[in-house]
């Protein structure tokens, strides 16, 4: 009966880890982009883009394991004497990691992103009004972030229904347990090669990028308590 339950335990551990895509501390890669660096071009261009991803994001996924790996090892000692500073860099870094791994998959090239899905009509219209009041609200909150952030579409489980959320750097204001389904990065570093001081005329031009298709899969992905950090299947 006792080998029976280790059996069943280890077993259980072992679904749960790969249900759950479980990730040793240090071990977080830079997921490649699901297309080329210039096919975002004129909206987003091939430098911008590059620099964004294998530079800036790079530096979210370097810091994130930086921050694991000391943690990891302060438990083992019990050395808790730079613990806050070590806190902040792993919600600045994981979230800066997560946030702009969806921030990739959302966008397509011009004329490839599809159109809203179902779910997403149909929840966008029932809190708030029309898909043209969404993207007005989710504009607006874009183009109004204070200093460097995000704004996120997300999925909230506690209320059954969408927001739109503004995040100072990547971590600040969030609303716990709330899921992102679509996010516009708004740090400089995102659009000043193109844009220069122009963050409404990214975020309006921006607006066309959107893959739907992906939106429609990750909001259904969230309202099952799922979020992945790469697209399942990329077509362009």
């Amino acid at each position: 009966m006792q080998h029976h339950r280790i059996k069943y335990e280890t077993l259980y551990f072992i679904q749960e880890r790969m249900l759950h895509m479980y990730v040793l501390p240090g071990m977080h890669r830079l997921p490649p982009l699901p297309y080329p660096y210039d096919a975002l071009e004129p909206v987003i261009g091939e430098e911008t883009l590059r620099i964004h991803h294998d530079r800036h994001h790079k530096s979210y996924v370097d810091g994130l394991n930086r921050a694991e790996l000391y943690l990891a090892e302060a438990r083992k000692t019990n050395d808790i004497e730079y613990i806050k500073y070590w806190e902040n860099e792993l919600a600045f870094n994981g979230s800066g990691h997560i946030l702009h791994s969806i921030y990739w998959t959302v966008m397509a090239p011009l004329g490839r992103g599809g159109q809203p899905g179902p779910r997403t009509v149909y929840h966008v219209n029932q809190y708030f009004g029309s898909l043209e009041a969404m993207k007005n609200q989710f504009i607006l909150a874009a183009v109004n972030v204070e200093a460097s952030g995000w704004c996120i579409l997300t999925w909230q489980p506690s209320w059954g229904r969408l927001e739109i959320l503004q995040a100072e750097k990547h971590q600040n204001l969030t609303e716990w347990s709330g899921i992102p389904v679509l996010v516009c990065d708004v740090w400089e570093h995102a659009y000043y090669l193109d844009y220069q001081n122009r963050r409404a005329d990214y975020v309006n031009s921006w607006w066309q990028l959107i893959n739907w298709n992906e939106v429609e899969r990750r909001l259904i992905d969230a309202m099952n308590g799922r979020v992945s950090l790469v697209m399942e299947q990329a077509v362009f």
